[in-house]
């Protein structure tokens, strides 16, 4: 029933933040705009993922909940340029990139690191690696 993910969305607090954050994602890490609409609180803006789509909207609530979305993972072959790019821009590194292996069956190594975007969403660089067992 279910083929993939098609986007997350992300909402920002009026205009300003709106575009600091469509700048982060399109100009920083290079998304494109797939599509956009609207002006003010109506705003938003859909961009390209690779695998998905990330969706954003100028209209939140002045006060913001925190859900059970952990993480936004976005694949990379280099986390250690998207912390660079990220770090260079002001934006907070809560994880330097790093090595790990996720103990599964098989083993599954990866690179990560972890910064807090525009909005406060926790976003995570991921690259996979091969597995040298398979």
């Amino acid at each position: 029933m279910i083929s993939g993910i098609h986007h997350v969305a992300l909402k920002c607090r009026g205009s300003a933040e709106f575009e600091k954050t469509v700048a982060f994602y399109r100009d920083l890490l290079g998304l494109p705009i797939l599509r956009c609409w609207g002006e003010g609180r109506d705003a938003g803006v859909m961009l390209d993922c690779g695998g998905g789509r990330l969706e954003i909207f100028a209209n939140a609530e002045d006060v913001r909940g925190e859900g059970a979305i952990r993480h936004i993972a976005l694949a990379t072959d280099d986390p250690d340029a998207c912390i660079e790019a990220v770090s260079a821009a002001g934006y907070t590194v809560i994880e330097a990139p790093h090595d790990i292996v996720i103990p599964s069956t098989p083993p599954f190594p990866a690179r990560i690191a972890f910064c807090y975007g525009p909005v406060g969403e926790k976003i995570e660089f991921f690259c996979e690696k091969k597995n040298q067992n398979n």
